[in-house]
């Protein structure tokens, strides 16, 4: 299940941003993580990921991590699904001529067209 894992920390520089994110994307099922710097958070995106693992390890190399919020992804999708209709909407180009099928039989082959034979 994808989930979006949102954990606040306190990084005072560039070089501790950088080892956090090496730390989160280190934990077995993360896809990705971005650091959002106005809020002090890491937000990690990824299908099975252990929450506990991942704050104990942000902990043992920073000190500080809170988990803040544990987000599964389907759930957008579905909302987003909702909002859209059933009805299949197919490509519309009025200029082209729609495409022609032409079948044969499979339990016999086709008729010669030679007639001499």
């Amino acid at each position: 299940m994808k989930q979006k894992v949102v954990i606040k920390l306190s990084v005072p520089d560039e070089r501790t941003r950088a080892k956090a994110m090496k730390t989160a994307v280190g934990v077995a099922g993360v896809n990705s993580a971005s650091y959002q710097h106005d809020k002090e958070q890491i937000e990690v995106m990824g299908e099975g990921v252990d929450v506990v693992v991942l704050t104990t390890s942000l902990r043992k190399s920073l000190k500080y991590a809170e988990v803040v919020s544990v987000i599964p992804e389907e759930e957008k999708k579905k909302e987003e699904k909702e909002g859209k209709s059933n009805e299949l909407e197919l490509p519309r180009n009025p200029t082209s001529c729609p495409p022609w099928v032409l079948a044969y039989p499979t339990d016999h082959e086709p008729a010669s067209i030679c007639t001499i034979l």
